[in-house]
C-alpha cells in the first residue's frame, strides 16, 4: 500500500463515498467512472457499488477497478442485507482500500413520495456515507447554490459533503458557480468538469451497452481509449486528493448480523458443476450470486453460447440476463 492511502481496519472502516446527483443525465455515471479509474492508477484497490437493479453501469465499474461491482437496493434489502452485501464485497479477496459507491437518479427520488425507500439517500443513512452532488450546472451559475442549499436541507440526516459542477462552459461560468456554492452553503466545490462533447459521445455509446459489449465493438485498443480520455477529463477536473478525505471522513460502521456469506461446509460427497453462460450476449448477474453457490460448494464452469458450439459437462445451467445491446444488433 502507497504511503498516501489510509490503511484500514476491516471492511467497515475504510474508507468510502457515494457520487449522486440532482437528477438523471447529471453525468454522475462518467464521473463516478473517471474517478474509479484514477484511484486504480494511482494503485487503490477500489470496490465498486451501484445502487439499485443496474447492469450496464456495474459491468464498467467491474472492468475498470478488477473488482465485482455490487448491487444496494434499499427496496429489496433490509438493512443488515445492505451491510452484509457491502461488507462482504469489501472484504473478499485482498480487502479493498476504498469503496466508491454511484447513485441513482436523483438523490432522494425512490418509490414513494415520503419516504426514502428505494433510494440513493437511503442507502447514504445505511451505510453513514458522505456524498458527493454532481450537478448539471449548464446555463445555471448563482441558480447553483439554491439548488445544493435545497438539497443539503432537505433531509439533514445526508450528509453532502462536496460538489461536482459538470457541464460548464467557461472559466468564468465556474468561478460564480463554484463563488455562489461556497458563499451560501458552505460546500466544498471539488470540481469542474467542462462540456465536452468527445466525452459525451464516448458515453451516449458506452452506456447503451454492457462492457463486454462494448470491448467486443470497440477492440480492446479503442474501449481504453474512451475509459482513458474520461480519465483524463476527470484528473484534470477534480480535486481527487481532496475526493479521499471526504472518503477518509465516512465514520465506522456497525457489524451485520447472521451474514448470508458465512462459510458452509458441504460434508456430502456432491460437488455439483453449474455452468454459467457470460459472454456479451449474456452478463446480467448478480456477483452475490455466483459467490453463494461457491460457498455451498459448488464449482462454477463459465461457457459461451454465442461462441461454444457444445455445453460443458455440469449438473445444472445458471443462465442470466439477455443483453438489450446484442439483442438489437441480432
Amino acid at each position: 500500500m502507497s504511503n498516501d492511502k489510509q490503511a484500514g481496519s476491516g471492511a467497515r472502516s475504510i474508507p468510502r463515498v457515494l457520487i449522486s446527483a440532482d437528477r438523471s443525465s447529471s453525468g454522475k455515471t462518467t464521473i463516478s467512472m473517471g474517478l474509479m479509474a484514477s484511484l486504480v492508477s494511482r494503485g487503490y484497490k477500489v470496490q465498486p457499488f451501484k445502487v439499485a437493479l443496474d447492469y450496464i453501469d456495474p459491468s464498467y465499474h467491474t472492468e475498470i477497478t478488477g473488482r465485482f461491482c455490487r448491487n444496494l437496493d434499499g427496496y429489496l434489502m433490509d438493512e443488515n442485507g445492505i451491510l452484509d452485501v457491502y461488507t462482504h464485497a469489501c472484504e473478499v479477496g485482498d480487502q479493498a482500500d476504498i469503496a466508491v459507491i454511484e447513485g441513482v437518479r436523483g438523490l432522494y427520488e425512490g418509490f414513494e413520495s415520503l419516504s426514502d425507500l428505494g433510494s440513493t439517500a437511503q442507502i447514504a443513512k445505511i451505510l453513514n456515507c458522505p456524498v458527493i452532488l454532481v450537478i448539471n450546472a449548464r446555463s445555471i451559475t448563482r441558480s447553483s447554490a439554491a439548488l445544493v442549499s435545497g438539497y443539503k436541507n432537505f433531509d439533514t440526516d445526508v450528509e453532502i459533503a462536496g460538489v461536482i459542477l459538470n457541464n460548464i462552459g467557461s472559466r468564468r461560468h465556474a468561478e460564480k458557480a463554484k463563488e455562489a456554492i461556497e458563499y451560501y452553503t458552505g460546500v466544498p466545490v471539488i470540481g469542474v468538469v467542462p462540456r465536452d462533447q468527445s466525452m459525451q459521445i464516448s458515453m451516449r455509446h458506452l452506456g447503451l451497452m454492457p462492457a463486454l459489449e462494448g470491448r467486443r465493438r470497440l477492440g480492446d485498443e479503442g474501449f481504453e481509449d474512451r475509459l482513458k480520455g474520461i480519465e483524463g477529463i476527470i484528473n484534470r477536473g477534480i480535486d481527487v486528493d481532496r475526493f479521499l478525505e471526504i472518503a477518509s471522513s465516512a465514520k465506522p460502521l456497525k457489524s451485520p448480523d447472521n451474514s448470508v456469506f458465512s462459510f458452509i461446509p458441504n460434508t456430502g460427497i456432491c460437488k455439483p458443476k453449474i455452468g454459467v453462460a457470460l459472454d456479451e450476449a449474456f452478463n446480467f448477474y448478480y456477483q452475490d450470486n455466483i459467490d453463494l453457490l461457491k460457498i455451498a460448494g459448488a464449482e462454477i464452469v463459465y461457457f459461451s453460447p454465442v461462441k461454444d458450439s457444445l455445453l460443458p459437462e455440469v449438473d445444472g445451467l445458471y443462465i442470466g440476463g439477455l443483453s438489450r445491446a446484442f439483442c438489437r444488433r441480432t
